[in-house]
Parts: structure tokens; C-alpha cells; sequence
């Protein structure tokens, strides 16, 4: 039921379109830009293609949003998180922290399954190594999950110590001193792995709410 709900908030965010050209996507744009295609059989049996593209440039700087472009022409636009409504089910479209956290075809019978990458995207190069390199795309894969497990551990008696050192928390708790007592280095160390073991399953849409997320959880009020 309150997935329901907030698929309709989401639909109800689509602006139409003003049916301008999909444009290029270049190398320089790979930290940018995600680009990702969706085809699809209309019900006259007519082959359609869809593109999601969204620019990383204006969540940092303003909001989150997508652009829908149907067989190359721009068909509408949506802040995130975006449903977009085609034959069969939604696009659905989600932001993280550092990246795309969902982008998947949603169909009416309740099958999903990821969009594909433009190939010349970061996303297309880490599904291309995932094909051509299947062992060494495993690898990374576990990397990075290690290294946000090992971080968000590590992470927690440092967070329970900051807090009991606040006076309204120590007043009723006490301070709390970590046994663990990490270097300012490592501290900096852990933290920018973290960030480089987000940013790799974002390229694949892996995403976990406690891990890449820090606790960031999708309720869709707006």
C-alpha cells in the first residue's frame, strides 16, 4: 500500500516534455552524466526506445531530476525519485549519495530488472568489465561490500562516543570512551575507500540503505 502511494506521488511529479534531441553523451561526461536505455513493444507491437538521462551537475547544485526521451525526442522530465509510466510498467528512477541507486523497468506483473547503460558511460565500462571479466568484476564487487562492512563497523563506537561527549546526552548516559582508537589517517583512509566502494555499486545499482547510504531512507513526502 505505501509502495503504491508513493509510485502515484512519483507519477504525479512528470512534467511534459519539450521534445528536444537526446544529445550525445561524451567521455568527458563520465562523472557527470548517467544515461541509461529501456526498449520496448507498444501495444500495437511497434518497437520503441526510452532513455533516462540525468545530470549529476544539477543534483549536487539543486535538485535531483531526469529526462525521459522516447525514440530520441524529449518526452518528459521528473525530480527523483521519477516513475515514469511505459507500455508494460514504469521507469523508475531513484538518486543515492553518490550516484544512481536504482534505475529499473518495473513491469505490471511485478517482474523488475535494470535498465542498460550508455557503453561509453562509467556504468557501461563496469558492465562491460562484468562481461569480458566476470572474475575480476566479482572481485571488485566484494571488495567494495568489505570495505563498507569493515568502515561501518569500525564506524559505530566512534559515532556512540561523539554522541555521549554531547552534554544533554552525557548528563543522562555519561561519556563513553571507544575501546577502539583509531588514527586521524586511517580515520581518512576508511572514509575515502568508503566513498570509492559507493561509487562502485552505484555504477552497478547495488545499494544498501545502512552501507552506501548512512542511514538514508526513501520516504518520498515530497
Amino acid at each position: 500500500m505505501f509502495k503504491d502511494w508513493r509510485q502515484r506521488r512519483a507519477v504525479k511529479r512528470i512534467k511534459p516534455g519539450d521534445g528536444h534531441a537526446l544529445k550525445r553523451y561524451r567521455w568527458w561526461q563520465m562523472l557527470s552524466r548517467a544515461l541509461y536505455y529501456f526498449e520496448t513493444t507498444d501495444h500495437e507491437g511497434e518497437r520503441h526506445s526510452y532513455a533516462v538521462d540525468v545530470d549529476y551537475w544539477t543534483y549536487f547544485f539543486s535538485e535531483a531530476k531526469a529526462d525521459l526521451y522516447l525514440d530520441g525526442k524529449h518526452h518528459a522530465h521528473s525530480k527523483l525519485p521519477a516513475a515514469f509510466p511505459v507500455p508494460g510498467g514504469t521507469l523508475q528512477v531513484k538518486m543515492g549519495p553518490v550516484g544512481l541507486k536504482h534505475c529499473h523497468f518495473h513491469s505490471e506483473s511485478g517482474v523488475e530488472h535494470p535498465l542498460v547503460p550508455e557503453p561509453s558511460s562509467a556504468e557501461g565500462h563496469r558492465a562491460r568489465l562484468e562481461q569480458n571479466r566476470p572474475g575480476l568484476s566479482r572481485l571488485l564487487g566484494v571488495t567494495s561490500l568489505v570495505v563498507l562492512i569493515v568502515a561501518f563497523i569500525l564506524g559505530i563506537p566512534q559515532l556512540v562516543e561523539m554522541v555521549t561527549s554531547w552534554d544533554i546526552v552525557a548528563q543522562y548516559t555519561g561519556t563513553w570512551v571507544s575501546p577502539i582508537q583509531i588514527p586521524d589517517w586511517l580515520n581518512g583512509v576508511l572514509i575515502f575507500g568508503a566513498i570509492l566502494a559507493s561509487v562502485e555499486r552505484a555504477l552497478r545499482l547495488r545499494y544498501n540503505w545502512l552501507l552506501d547510504g548512512g542511514g538514508d531512507i526513501d520516504l518520498d513526502f515530497s
